[in-house]
């Protein structure tokens, strides 16, 4: 064995069934509304966006991983996937398969989590980047179009243009209207992810959650569904400040129109930005070369 395959823990089975059993738990709770919707042939703009937008399935996230590094006793190697395999003691992730595997992408992110992590957060977009998604559309246009808007279109596009947008994000700015664009201060392209993400971005921090199941069985799920935890509150306070009523739903407004409403937006997102950094941390360490 080589030392990246040596487990560095051991648990016995108790204790590794106990733990894949809540986080199973943990997990339902999450998918319940998600897969009530879906039976329907319903939507919610809130709920269902990270198992739409994510290309991470319920039951793929429902899976539970120890992690590298962990030995599980009396366990079946055919019970985790092609990734794990039996020794002596028990099984154990075979770490160097998946790092060969998948060097070049193990390598992407963890330059993208480094850069981003080594920048100061930006606290002053105020959410500015979901009102110039609906910038000069009509409400059929716009894309949760079976909810309303909370102003109307001329007084929606009147509160992009007083606001400065600095959008860092490139998979939100490429959802930007046509003649919203220009008003952005940057022009992000996935070429230039590593210089521009920083993390205060709500999106940079939701994507904590991409990162960590596309690093999946190399992170433990536990880190997977924290990463996702955070990323369900990080949506509220992203369509809570869009231009959209959703207040049916039980998501009151941010009133990003006013100075209170960017006041209250900023402290939440300074909150989120702590909680994201120590998860990078996380995934920056599970990330170090062996």
């Amino acid at each position: 064995m080589t030392a990246a395959l040596a487990p560095v823990a051991a648990l016995d089975v108790a204790d590794w069934r106990a733990m894949r059993a809540a986080h199973e738990e943990r997990v339902d709770a999450w998918l319940a509304p998600h897969l009530a919707h879906r039976r329907l042939g319903g939507k919610h703009p809130v709920q269902d966006f990270l198992f739409t937008y994510y290309s991470h399935r319920p039951a793929q996230l429902r899976r539970w991983h120890p992690g590298a590094g962990v030995l599980l006793r009396d366990a079946d190697p055919a019970e985790f996937g092609r990734d794990y395999r039996a020794t002596t003691a028990g099984v154990t992730l075979d770490t160097d398969r998946v790092r060969t595997r998948r060097a070049d992408s193990i390598a992407w992110i963890r330059s993208l989590l480094v850069a981003t992590a080594g920048r100061p957060a930006h606290l002053g977009c105020f959410g500015m980047h979901e009102w110039a998604m609906v910038y000069r559309q009509t409400q059929e246009e716009v894309r949760h179009n079976s909810w309303p808007l909370r102003l109307s279109p001329e007084e929606t596009a009147r509160t992009v243009e007083a606001n400065r947008i600095r959008c860092s994000h490139f998979d939100a700015y490429r959802f930007f209207t046509a003649p919203a664009r220009p008003l952005n201060l940057l022009a992000p392209t996935r070429d230039t992810q590593h210089a521009n993400e920083q993390p205060g971005c709500l999106h940079a921090n939701m994507d904590l959650y991409k990162w960590a199941y596309k690093l999946s069985p190399l992170v433990p799920s536990e880190l997977v569904a924290d990463a996702f935890a955070l990323a369900r509150e990080i949506r509220a306070l992203d369509m809570r400040a869009s231009p959209y009523d959703l207040a049916a739903l039980g998501y009151p407004p941010v009133r990003v129109e006013t100075a209170e409403g960017r006041a209250e937006y900023a402290a939440i997102q300074r909150g989120f930005a702590d909680r994201a950094a120590a998860l990078r941390g996380r995934l920056i360490e599970a990330l170090a070369p062996a």
